[in-house]
C-alpha cells in the first residue's frame, strides 16, 4: 500500500534541474512527516504505519543522491525487530489470558473449602471439634490458648502445657468452662506464654471456610474472602488447603 505525500514539495523535473541545492532532501523530510501523521494519526507507530513511512522514504529521496544502502538495511532491521516485538506482545497477551483462565478454575474449587491461615478469628460450628495451631518459637513451659466470644467473654481457656520449639496443635471441642455448649459464630483465639520471664503472644492458625474468591483484573493473587474474617487473605497465607 502507498501512501500519498501531501506536501507541495518540488517535481522530478525541478529536482533534476536544481540537483546542485538538493532540494529534494527538505521535500524528502517533510514527506516523511506528513505521511507519519498520515499513518499514525500521531499515536503509537506500529508495524504497518512504520512499512508505509518506509516507503514513503524511498519515493520522496533524491534519485541524485539516493539513499544509503547500510541506512536502507538498518530500516528494514528495525522493521524486523518491530515486527517481532508485536508478535511477543500478543503472545504474551494469549499467555495472560489463559493465566485469567487458570485463575477463575482455581477460584472455583476453592469456594467452600477449609482452609488454615494465619489468624486470630474465626468462625466456628460448635457442634464439632475445630483444630488449631501454634507457632511456638523455642521450648517453654506452658502455652495457653483463651478463647472469647464476639463480645469479649472468655469462653475457655486451653492449657497446651510444655512444647517444644515448632507448630503445637491444640483441639477445641466447642465447649465452655463449664462444660456447656457455645453457641456457634466468631471466636478469638490468643496463645500466650512466657520466654526469658517475660510474657508474649504466639501466632496462631485457624481453620476457616472459602466464602468466595476475588480474581486479580491486573494479573495480582487471589484473594480469599473467609467465613467470620472481615479482611480478605492472599492464597500465599494459606498454610494447608482441606476438604
Amino acid at each position: 500500500m502507498s501512501v500519498t505525500d501531501t506536501t507541495s514539495g518540488p517535481s522530478l523535473k525541478d529536482v533534476l534541474a536544481n540537483s546542485s541545492k538538493k532540494t529534494a532532501k527538505t521535500t524528502s523530510a517533510d514527506g516523511l512527516a506528513a505521511a507519519t501523521n498520515s499513518a499514525t494519526g500521531k499515536q503509537a507507530l506500529g508495524k504497518d504505519a512504520f512499512l508505509k513511512l518506509l516507503v514513503t522514504q524511498l519515493n520522496n529521496q533524491n534519485p541524485l543522491d539516493p539513499q544509503d544502502n547500510s541506512a536502507f538495511v538498518a530500516q528494514l532491521a528495525q522493521f524486523s525487530t518491530l515486527e517481532g516485538i508485536t508478535t511477543l506482545n500478543t503472545s504474551v497477551n494469549s499467555i495472560t489470558g489463559n493465566y485469567k483462565s487458570s485463575q477463575a478454575l482455581q477460584a472455583s474449587s476453592l469456594v467452600g473449602r477449609s482452609v488454615i491461615v494465619q489468624s486470630g478469628t474465626t468462625q466456628v460450628d460448635t457442634s464439632k471439634s475445630m483444630t488449631g495451631s501454634v507457632t511456638v518459637p523455642s521450648s517453654v513451659s506452658s502455652v495457653k490458648v483463651t478463647i472469647t466470644d464476639k463480645d469479649g467473654n472468655t469462653v475457655k481457656t486451653i492449657d497446651m502445657g510444655s512444647q517444644k520449639a515448632g507448630n503445637a496443635s491444640f483441639v477445641w471441642d466447642g465447649t465452655k468452662t463449664d462444660g456447656t455448649k457455645a453457641a456457634p459464630g466468631n471466636y478469638t483465639f490468643k496463645a500466650s506464654t512466657t520466654i526469658d520471664g517475660k510474657g508474649a503472644d504466639l501466632i496462631t492458625y485457624l481453620p476457616a471456610t472459602v466464602n468466595s474468591v476475588t480474581i486479580s483484573q491486573t494479573g495480582g493473587e487471589l484473594m480469599l474472602n473467609l467465613a467470620g474474617l472481615s479482611s480478605p487473605i492472599a492464597l500465599s497465607k494459606v498454610q494447608t488447603i482441606g476438604i
